[in-house]
């Protein structure tokens, strides 16, 4: 019995001891995350133990360009990268509360656990706070300064000096806040106030003249002693006032890919991927990048390759003088030396390509410079045209080409009427509006280019005439300086013209922003059927418009300068939608207004000092939040925004910090491969990329944003 007992207990402690040997590895299974072989997974841990929605950055030069993944851990700190392309890689974790762990070596197949370190000081912490935490610190005049009371000029309103704050003025081409904006340049020297340093920054570069003109010539040089107090103060150490949240929820879901493109001196504002009605064209297929006024070499990503490379966009005349200067939003020279580039002219396009479209057939459809600014005679008084004998054009600053991918042919095609962004109907033939068309709306009929090759009998403009008289028709019209006339109908030229540009599924009608340079910002509504216009003035609590878009249901959506999303429901308005009174301000019932995330200015009550550029209408679910969802650009919250069941859901960009959009458009890739068959596109569109983190040498990023049911899935 002895004996036998004796082997009992010997075994019963062998069992024990190999449970507790076991023990470790078990618990290390327990926390480990299931991968493939081509992943990266694991746990995020700091001192009080797993850290929730924080990023893990994993990034690459082993490609043919710099690539990075980024994701959020979850609720237990765990990670995972999918869908790493075979490299070396650097991997550290970013967020707030954070500074940026060490860089550890990585490869796709491997668990990597890290190790997050804290900020030593709430200083140190702010520095990777998006710029919104900091421009927020900006004093904004109180209302009692304007009118003639202070050294503003007596014309200007606090909501005129809002929107040059925001969207319409210095935000239209930067994000304000990040590092480099929030201090000032060694290279410009010393000054004897922030107020002096100011002013000597605004004269750099080649939108010096611009930015003199719109603070020291149109504000009169009042707004340079705020922005001088602002960066005096964050000098002195002072810190914003709240701090950002960790990403929750679904934001926890995000996948971001970046791609490093174009050049370091060179900016891009815009990329497409797909066409807007059709997302599943060009699936898999290259990105086709917009220089505007920086080159004439458009960068083009392949994004199953991570390469990168240009084509050089042709002009009629190759002699023509550059598409800079008067008339243009960039000068030829710089005004006064940049602290990047000195004296260096970077900018030097001809093309001048600031937006572009996919058609049906995958081709790029694109607003861009074919010739000088002199109109051919075909447009202007005396030519049979149809379009000119109602209203001639003697001008335009851009036009329209095309490239076919395929063949890599570019076409010129002449219009009459300038150009800026272009959008195609949902007619049978394939009709592509513009806006940057001044006093009329302006269309080109690509069925009838592609079957006649004849630009001047493929496009058309109208003047926009409201229906004053009310009978449904249009008539003969007054002017916009004479007063409404009962038995006619009445001439606008809508503020500073067309902006932004939404062709409606529904009837065919096309809206567009106005009134964002000048004029009453608004929602303008032209009939093709009818050549009639109809417009809706932004109203109260909201001012200020700049990009929009179009939902299924004929709903239009904009980027207030207030810090709001806006929206315009023509089918709520009770009053007559046209007569004498149907002028602007007839449908205040149309109009809904939600709030943007992060912190606003001092003094003004409830708001939000972001300052959106662009919405644009998930109109297909290419992201995964669902059909018809309105997105907006967050240009000082370093990405997106998205407006799902009544709450903003932020989709942001962490690295490199400076994230700023000016457009973006989503692509359904494979409709059966879930979450990895579909996503956003976008490209850092900052004028000067250098401003964002990594400084001078920084490039363009395009990134791919993708949303998976959960923060782990693979």
């Amino acid at each position: 019995m002895r004996p036998k007992a004796r082997l009992y207990l010997t075994v019963a402690a062998i069992g024990i001891a190999s449970l507790l040997a076991a023990a470790p590895a078990q618990l290390r299974a327990q926390t480990a995350v299931a991968i493939d072989n081509d992943d990266i997974g694991g746990v995020v841990t700091g001192a009080n133990g797993p850290e929730a929605g924080v990023w893990v950055i994993a990034e690459t030069t082993d490609l043919p360009t710099r690539y990075a993944k980024i994701v959020v851990t979850d609720d237990q700190g765990r990670y995972v990268l999918p869908d790493l392309p075979k490299a070396k890689y650097k991997v550290w974790v970013r967020g707030y509360g954070l500074v940026d762990s060490p860089k550890v070596d990585g490869e796709p197949g491997q668990q990597l656990n890290l190790r997050a370190t804290p900020a030593p000081n709430e200083a140190a912490a702010a520095q990777y706070y998006p710029a919104i935490y900091w421009y927020s610190m900006l004093k904004i005049p109180d209302k009692s300064d304007f009118g003639g009371k202070s050294n503003i000029p007596e014309k200007l309103t606090q909501v005129d000096w809002l929107k040059q704050t925001k969207n319409i003025g210095c935000i239209g081409c930067h994000q304000l806040g990040q590092q480099s904006t929030r201090t000032i340049p060694a290279a410009f020297g010393e000054f004897k106030s922030g107020e002096e340093a100011w002013m000597r920054r605004i004269q750099s570069g080649q939108s010096g003249e611009q930015m003199t003109n719109q603070l020291a010539g149109n504000f009169g040089g009042a707004p340079v002693k705020y922005y001088g107090d602002w960066t005096d103060r964050i000098a002195k150490g002072e810190l914003p006032k709240s701090k950002p949240p960790r990403p929750q929820g679904v934001e926890r879901n995000v996948v971001i890919t970046s791609w490093e493109w174009g050049t370091d001196k060179q900016y891009l504002h815009d990329l497409i991927s797909s066409d807007r009605r059709n997302p599943t064209v060009n699936a898999y297929g290259p990105l086709y990048g917009s220089p505007e006024y920086s080159t004439d070499n458009m960068p083009i990503l392949d994004p199953k390759t991570s390469k990168v490379t240009f084509f050089k966009m042709p002009v009629e005349d190759p002699n023509m003088p550059e598409s800079l200067g008067p008339g243009h939003a960039a000068s030829i020279k710089p005004l006064q030396a940049s602290a990047y580039w000195g004296d260096e002219k970077t900018w030097d396009t001809r093309a001048n390509n600031h937006n572009a479209m996919f058609d049906k057939k995958g081709r790029v459809w694109i607003a861009a410079t074919v010739r000088g600014m002199d109109n051919p005679a075909f447009c202007k008084k005396g030519s049979d045209h149809p379009s000119a004998k109602v209203f001639p054009l003697d001008r335009s600053p851009r036009q329209v080409a095309m490239l076919d991918p395929k063949t890599m042919k570019y076409t010129f095609v002449d219009t009459c009427f300038g150009t800026h962004h272009p959008q195609f109907g949902y007619d049978a033939n394939d009709t592509l509006w513009l806006s940057g068309t001044g006093p009329v709306a302006g269309w080109v009929n690509t069925k009838m280019f592609d079957e006649t090759g004849d630009a001047a009998k493929s496009q058309g403009w109208s003047p926009f005439i409201l229906d004053t008289n009310g009978n449904g028709k249009r008539d003969d019209y007054v002017e916009p300086n004479q007063p409404v006339d009962p038995a006619k109908d009445k001439r606008i030229v809508p503020g500073s013209g067309p902006y932004a540009v939404m062709p409606s599924p529904v009837d065919g009608s096309i809206w567009y922003t106005t009134g964002v340079f000048g004029g009453p910002p608004a929602f303008l509504r032209f009939d093709p059927a009818t050549g009639l216009s109809e417009v809706y003035n932004v109203p109260l609590p909201a001012f200020g418009i700049r990009g929009g878009d179009i939902d299924k249901n004929g709903v239009a959506w904009g980027s207030a300068s207030s810090g709001h999303l806006v929206s315009f429901d023509r089918r709520k308005c009770k009053g007559p939608l046209n007569g004498p009174d149907a002028t602007g301000n007839h449908c205040p019932e149309g109009w809904s207004f939600y709030k943007y995330p992060g912190p606003g200015f001092e003094g003004l009550g409830d708001n939000s000092a972001e300052s959106s550029y662009y919405t644009w209408v998930d109109q297909h679910n290419t992201l995964g939040l669902g059909e018809n969802i309105p997105m907006s650009t967050a240009n000082l919250n370093d990405g997106f925004v998205a407006l799902k069941d009544g709450q903003m859901v932020t989709l942001r960009i962490p690295y490199p910090m400076g994230f700023y959009a000016k457009g973006f458009d989503g692509r359904i890739d494979d409709a059966n491969a879930g979450w990895k068959g579909r996503g956003l596109w976008s490209t850092n569109g900052d004028r000067t990329p250098w401003l964002m983190e990594g400084g001078k040498g920084s490039k363009p990023h395009a990134v791919h944003i993708q949303l998976r049911p959960d923060p782990l899935a693979h």
